[in-house]
């Protein structure tokens, strides 16, 4: 059972001028159909070929003889969430539970805006900003590489930004701040977080 790559829920060009079509091009067409043809030869034969990718992320994860296995499957998985953290027009302010959740975890939009922000910028290298529900409360946090939340027992990934560089390299050069506040300001889909939220 291989591994296929998910569809886009927007077309390569309906995210721009924020993040251009030549990146998604890359990003997507390049990077993220990379991880799944890696782990679809890496799995070929074993057991983790009939498993699901969240299967395969947890059964892998710590296990340094399938460093291989997870880097890949968690890549796929963490992208396929960004590209569903993001949607044309989005960005504003939260609306429903999310925002009665953000006000009681961060003090409000802009609390959890600077919280957020924060993590990604101070980020040291290639990794993920994410936004999590844990213990009843909002929180953000960062991960390095390819590691993911849904490893983590009793946190639900809602949100998440890719601050690797490849994410932003080609509209916005060395700055990531730049690109982080656009993320932040024109991109969220607060819908999508709500959604997660109601599952977490």
């Amino acid at each position: 059972m291989a591994i296929e790559l998910p569809s886009l829920p927007f077309s390569r060009d309906s995210l721009a001028p924020h993040i251009s079509k030549q990146t998604l091009d890359y990003h997507y067409g390049k990077h993220h159909q990379g991880y799944v043809n890696n782990l679809n030869k890496l799995i070929a034969g074993r057991s983790e070929d009939h498993a699901t990718l969240e299967e395969i992320i947890k059964e892998a994860a710590g296990d340094p003889d399938k460093a291989g296995i997870f880097n890949n499957a968690a890549q796929i998985w963490n992208h396929t969430f960004y590209w569903r953290s993001m949607t044309p027009s989005g960005g504003g302010a939260p609306a429903g539970d999310v925002e009665k959740a953000i006000d009681a975890s961060f003090g409000g939009v802009e609390g959890f805006k600077e919280a957020f922000a924060k993590v990604a910028r101070t980020q040291f290298g290639s990794g993920w900003a994410w936004l999590v529900a844990k213990d009843g409360k909002l929180d953000v946090q960062s991960t390095s590489n390819a590691e993911t939340p849904l490893t983590e027992p009793g946190v639900a990934p809602l949100l998440v930004m890719d601050v690797w560089e490849h994410a932003y390299y080609l509209d916005y050069q060395n700055d990531r701040p730049g690109y982080i506040d656009v993320f932040i300001d024109k991109l969220i889909n607060w819908a999508f977080v709500n959604e997660n939220l109601h599952h977490a």
